[in-house]
Order: structure tokens, then C-alpha cells, then sequence
């Protein structure tokens, strides 16, 4: 074969290349690594690994936990939580995440909004338990956002704050959750706000993050449910 003729298939594989990835990058895709049951948009998840997008709704149950890995960054997804993907951020509804990033991927929790103060490698948690938000910041500084006001937590500490500035609209941020509990009827029915689940979720995810802390930065491994 030419090199002429070469550099004619070269070039035509390459257009027909360049607009599947154009478009899968358009979706903002992150591969979704399960340990234990795990549903999104209210479908059960079968296998240990699959895609999940930009706007998905990841719930996990008391006994499962999950990953979310894309370029520069990993969030894990902690028991009894029930998030939303958003591709450069992540929306907690109920329970909590841990999040370790170079590219800035922020957390949100109710009108508290918490930011890698720096793009260099920032680790940190936030746990949202009955309107309650508790955030650590493991690595890296961090700012936050309350509704009230703009600070700086640095690492190696630690804040509390509520879920909703005294001024918010409350009636709307009970009809967005209840919104999202019946997003995912599969797991359960009402599992996360059960008398049960709430009382007993700061033990759950203070038990799960300790989990999380001592495992490898590897994938989550399979687990039936």
C-alpha cells in the first residue's frame, strides 16, 4: 500500500471517529463501580460496573456503597445516601459522599455548597443527616457556602451547618426531596426516611467512611446483594 493511499484510510477512520467521541464526551460520562445494591433513576443496577451520566439519581441502601470515577476525581457515594450526579458537582438529597478531585468537583447539600478552594488534589467529606451537614476537610482547603455566608475551612478541620439559611424557601426544598424520594421506588419505598434510617444513619455513615478511609483506590469490588 502507497503511502498516499495509507494516508487516505488514516484520515478516514479518524473522521469517523472524532464525532463518536465528540458526542460521548458531550455526555459527560463516568464509569459507576457498585458495592452492594444500587440504583439509578430508580433502576436497579445488575452489574458491579456500568456508565453513569450527568443528571443521574444514585441511591444506595444500608448495606451498599458506591463509586463514581471520572477523569481527575473519585466520589464515593456512602450507605444510605441518595445523590445526583452532575458531572462537575454532585447534589446530595440524603446521606453523604466523599470526594477527592483535582478538577474542583463541588458538593451541595440543601443550600450549603462546599468547593476545593484550589485545583490541586483536595479530599474531603460532606454528610448530610437530617438537615444536618457535617463537612471535613481531609486534604486541601476548602470554601463554603451556607446561604448566609462565604468561608474558608482548611485542612484538617471541620464545620456543621444547616442544611437551609434561615431565609430559604423551605417549601421548596421539601417538595425537591420529596421529589427525589419517589425518584427511586426500587429500593425500597420510603428506606431513607424511615424512623429507622434516620435515626440510625450518622452511626451508618460514620461506620461506611471509616470503610471507605481504609480501602485501596481501586474500583469497588463486586458484592451480591
Amino acid at each position: 500500500m502507497g503511502k498516499s493511499a495509507f494516508r487516505k484510510m488514516v484520515s478516514s477512520v479518524l473522521l469517523l471517529l472524532s464525532p463518536g467521541a465528540l458526542l460521548a464526551a458531550d455526555f459527560n460520562a463516568a464509569m459507576l463501580y457498585s458495592n452492594g445494591p444500587t440504583w439509578v433513576n430508580g433502576a436497579y443496577v445488575p452489574r458491579p460496573s456500568s456508565s453513569i451520566f450527568s443528571g443521574d439519581l444514585l441511591q444506595t441502601r444500608s448495606d451498599s456503597v458506591a463509586k463514581i470515577n471520572e477523569a481527575g476525581s473519585t466520589i464515593t457515594v456512602l450507605s444510605d445516601s441518595m445523590v445526583t450526579f452532575l458531572g462537575t458537582s454532585v447534589d446530595i438529597e440524603h446521606g453523604g459522599v466523599t470526594v477527592s478531585t483535582s478538577k474542583g468537583v463541588a458538593t451541595t447539600a440543601g443550600d450549603v455548597k462546599v468547593t476545593p478552594a484550589s485545583f490541586s488534589w483536595t479530599e474531603f467529606n460532606v454528610v448530610d443527616v437530617d438537615g444536618t451537614v457535617k463537612i471535613f476537610a481531609r486534604k486541601g482547603d476548602l470554601t463554603i457556602t451556607d446561604g448566609k455566608e462565604v468561608f474558608t475551612l482548611a485542612q484538617g478541620q471541620d464545620t456543621t451547618r444547616s442544611e437551609q439559611a434561615p431565609d430559604s424557601d423551605n417549601n421548596t426544598k421539601k417538595n425537591r426531596k420529596r421529589q427525589a424520594g419517589t425518584a427511586a421506588p426500587a429500593a425500597g419505598g420510603g428506606i431513607l426516611n424511615s424512623p429507622y434510617a434516620i435515626g440510625a444513619g450518622a452511626a451508618a455513615v460514620a461506620g461506611v467512611t471509616t470503610w471507605v478511609l481504609l480501602q485501596s483506590t481501586s474500583p469497588a469490588s463486586p458484592s451480591k446483594p
